[in-house]
């Protein structure tokens, strides 16, 4: 049952003893009222005395309102916890999570009942702990978390590196993986050395995870390490035996864990509204949502037996066209409820050209062109939403179709065609944009493949057949099925849908190994719509989030430009953002993270991405602790040349620096 909010919570800091001799540090939060308690847990890499500390507002809430315990883990090698941070999911990351559980499950204050959340790396491991059969795993919440790591995530793209997310998490990751322990926690954990030999030591064991992410330019088992979307059966899917809410957001990065996980899961709830990479209490696009309390009833229902936290199970979020903004505060649609899915009244919709003959088109590829819509994961600005598409469109192979009746656009839509390339490389980004009567161009979705990775995708593609790349022959068609992110869109009458076809799409995507001409025989496009005329409407009424902060504060210190250098023949992207905050016992955190990637418009195989991330901790008696990470990445036509460098000092006195420069085959 939920009660009232209130602040009376106990909290301890605890040590669970983990494989290899490693101690994992977790913060415990209690009720003050009569144990026991259902307990929820949320296990990150993101240090959680300092850098993610604002996370316990919710802890405190679970607990005061929600009358949950609540413990926050430092993942093994991070914050306060002992061990090596070798890698995202790592295998002993899911051993350690089973040790945790089953460690909460037996103190005197639970009720042997664990729940699993997080949002993004938490949301992640969540999903990998419920195919993991712990017995007291009760329930899951995965907020923005992706079942597929190397084709939803900050890898790749249907096989094609994804660039601008380079001067972004994989960077700040490795200065984040430098930072010392927090001093007086770890004197707390009983190692034999202290927090500086530590921090030393860290320096010298950690790798930057970026270099292993390049080893592996194909879905390999590295990959399948940490993805619910294993093998041709899906299985990965149907081992999750604990019911598992999914939130989702239809501006964030992994927006394809909706439709496709829910129709294999066994027992699923799903909400999914416009937002991006950020809390839906707050996220921009709006309509915002108290998801907090969403989750509370969800964790009631399941592991205490309250009452059903819904009528139905999904509540999705259709959008209406809306004119595209950078900083769009609330996105225009409506909510509507399914039970199951495929929903009934969801059918298919294919559009075909009219074209009766042979006739191609063709277009050389600029390298820029994807520049209005750079990202493909919104979230705190400089991160922000696609706007109007026309300047790439008009650089693109584009088909329209008008549309006469009121529909909704619910799925994954899919584009069959015959292409090719002029070239033994070649990639292809399809774009799918609503078309106002005033020729405003709104993103709705977007697809992206290396057409050496034509047999792969949208298939299983960690199975047996068809995972091995395929060549590409200059000017030999090639028979390609694209599968666009998962979305939801109404389809109004004297709009037009709009499919784009290019030969990048960049810099979400790094361009291809050389310059082609992209071709397409106009009679063989076929574009698969999953359409209905209505759904329906939600009953249950969320209540509201708070809303997205005032944009001259979110703004402020924010650089998001794009320019072109005419006489170099090459366009650029420059981003840059960071601030301060309060850790816990005094701790002050600053962080300051920018980058630019720059493209040859005359030789795609001409790119690079450069940025610096830096996080300062200055703590009372222990000084200020810097680590700050530098990364350089450029590619020719046979390889990615790639120099990291960490560098970490105490007061301005060096403590380590580390370098990497290694080089990948394209």
């Amino acid at each position: 049952m939920l009660v009232p909010h209130d602040q009376n919570v106990s909290e301890q800091l605890v040590f669970i003893d983990v494989e290899g001799d490693v101690r994992v540090a977790a913060k415990l939060y209690l009720p003050t009222t009569e144990a026991p308690f259902a307990t929820l847990v949320e296990a990150l890499p993101y240090r959680q005395h300092d850098i993610t500390a604002s996370y316990a507002d919710s802890y405190r809430r679970f607990v005061g309102e929600g009358e949950f315990a609540v413990v926050r883990v430092d993942l093994r090698g991070t914050g306060a916890s002992g061990g090596v941070a070798e890698d995202e999911y790592p295998d002993i990351e899911r051993r350690d999570l089973r040790v945790v559980i089953e460690w909460i499950a037996a103190q005197p204050w639970s009720s042997g009942k664990v729940g699993l959340f997080g949002t993004s790396y938490s949301g992640f491991n969540s999903l990998h702990m419920a195919m993991e059969g712990v017995p007291q795993l009760g329930a899951v919440v995965a907020t923005y978390a992706t079942d597929d790591r190397y084709s939803d995530d900050v890898h790749y793209c249907g096989g094609v590196l994804r660039a601008i997310d380079l001067i972004d998490y994989p960077l700040y990751m490795i200065a984040m993986n430098g930072l010392p322990p927090t001093p007086a926690v770890w004197a707390q954990s009983g190692a034999a050395h202290d927090w500086l030999d530590e921090w030393r030591r860290r320096i010298a064991d950690n790798e930057p995870w970026l270099l292993e992410w390049l080893r592996h330019p194909l879905p390999d088992a590295t990959w399948r390490r940490g993805s619910v979307r294993l093998g041709p059966t899906n299985e990965g899917y149907r081992r999750m035996k604990c019911p598992v809410l999914l939130i989702a957001g239809w501006a964030d990065g992994y927006r394809n864990n909706t439709f496709r996980t829910i129709h294999e899961m066994p027992n699923w709830r799903l909400i999914a509204g416009p937002w991006s990479h950020k809390d839906p209490s707050t996220a921009r696009p709006g309509p915002n949502i108290d998801s907090d309390l969403e989750i509370m009833r969800f964790f009631d229902q399941h592991l205490r037996g309250g009452p059903r936290a819904t009528a139905r199970r999904g509540q999705i979020f259709v959008r209406r066209p809306t004119p595209p903004a950078p900083d769009l505060a609330v996105h225009d649609g409506h909510w509507i409820e399914v039970d199951t899915w495929p929903a009934i009244e969801v059918k298919e919709d294919p559009r075909r050209t009219r074209a009766d003959n042979d006739e191609v088109d063709e277009t050389d590829v600029p390298g820029d062109v994807g520049i209005m819509a750079w990202n493909s994961c919104a979230g705190a600005l400089p991160w922000g939403q696609p706007l109007d598409q026309r300047p790439d469109n008009a650089r693109s192979i584009t088909y329209d179709w008008l549309h006469k009746d009121e529909m909704i656009l619910l799925g994954n839509c899919e584009v069959t065609m015959q292409v090719r390339s002029s070239a033994a490389v070649g990639h292809i980004s399809v774009k799918l944009c609503d078309v106002a009567p005033d020729g405003t161009s709104t993103l709705i979705t977007r697809g992206m493949l290396d057409l050496t990775q034509r047999g792969v995708w949208p298939s299983d593609p960690y199975g047996e057949v068809g995972a091995a790349p395929a060549a590409v022959t200059p000017g030999e068609w090639m028979d390609l099925k694209l599968q666009f992110e998962a979305t939801t869109w109404t389809l109004l009458p004297g709009h037009r849908i709009r499919l784009a076809i290019a030969g990048t799409d960049w810099p979400n995507c790094w361009p291809a190994a050389q310059p082609f001409t992209l071709g397409v025989r106009r009679k063989s496009v076929r574009l698969v719509m999953w359409t209905a005329k209505s759904l329906p409407a939600a009953r249950d009424i969320f209540e509201p989030g708070r809303g997205p902060a005032d944009i001259a504060s979110e703004s402020k210190g924010v650089e998001w430009r794009y320019e072109h250098d005419v006489l170099a023949r090459e366009t650029r992207v420059h981003t840059r953002y960071g601030g301060d905050h309060e850790g816990t016992d005094g701790t002050r955190v600053t962080d300051a993270h920018e980058g630019s990637l720059g493209v040859s418009t005359i030789d795609l195989s001409r790119a690079w991405a450069v940025g610096r991330s830096r996080f300062e901790l200055t703590i009372p008696e222990f000084g200020t602790c810097t680590t700050e990470a530098t990364l350089n990445v450029r590619s020719d036509r046979e390889w990615f040349h790639v120099e990291i460098e960490l560098r970490a000092e105490r007061d301005g006195e060096p403590v380590g620096k580390r370098r990497w420069t290694e080089r990948f085959p394209r």
